[in-house]
């Protein structure tokens, strides 16, 4: 992922108004961060509790901010993340709605995904599982992982975007 700066993210969000990016909590560590080891950059507002944000490469490559709101309730049953599809860690997935782009999200619409908690999902498709046979390719198997994230997070950015 491209490093970003505090002005880069805040003119990146496409869901959000004015007044909600002005407002944004940024995180204080953007120039400290391992920008090569994200696929995207996501972070939980320290003054608003259930309010977070995610900078998604679109399929493009352009930033694509996002505002997120946590669901209240969590999931009753352990979830797999949509992003990194884990199901090996005990992560927290939790249910994140976005409000949509343009004139369906002044309407009200949505779109709802299920991501760990802390976005942790870049860490987590580096993260090598345990070797299921002798002369598996790992490093083969984790470069699948990662190139299949980024599709994801850039397909959840283009369907916020474009409504498909």
């Amino acid at each position: 992922m491209l490093p970003l700066t505090a002005a880069s993210i805040r003119s990146s969000f496409v869901n959000a108004s004015r007044k909600e990016v002005s407002v944004a909590g940024l995180p204080e560590d953007l120039e400290t961060r391992d920008w090569d080891a994200l696929d995207y950059f996501g972070w939980h507002d320290p003054k608003f509790a259930k309010r977070a944000y995610a900078v998604l490469p679109a399929p493009d490559g352009t930033p694509t901010g996002i505002l997120f709101r946590q669901a209240d309730a969590s999931p009753q049953r352990r979830q797999i993340c949509e992003w990194c599809r884990d199901a090996r860690l005990i992560n927290e997935v939790v249910f994140f709605a976005a409000r949509r782009v343009g004139e369906s999200g002044r309407r009200g619409n949505t779109v709802g995904t299920l991501v760990c908690r802390n976005f942790q999902c870049s860490w987590v498709v580096r993260t090598d599982p345990p070797v299921p046979y002798d002369g598996f390719d790992m490093a083969a198997d984790r470069q699948r992982r990662i190139e299949r994230l980024q599709q994801r997070v850039a397909g959840f950015a283009d369907m916020l975007i474009t409504g498909r």
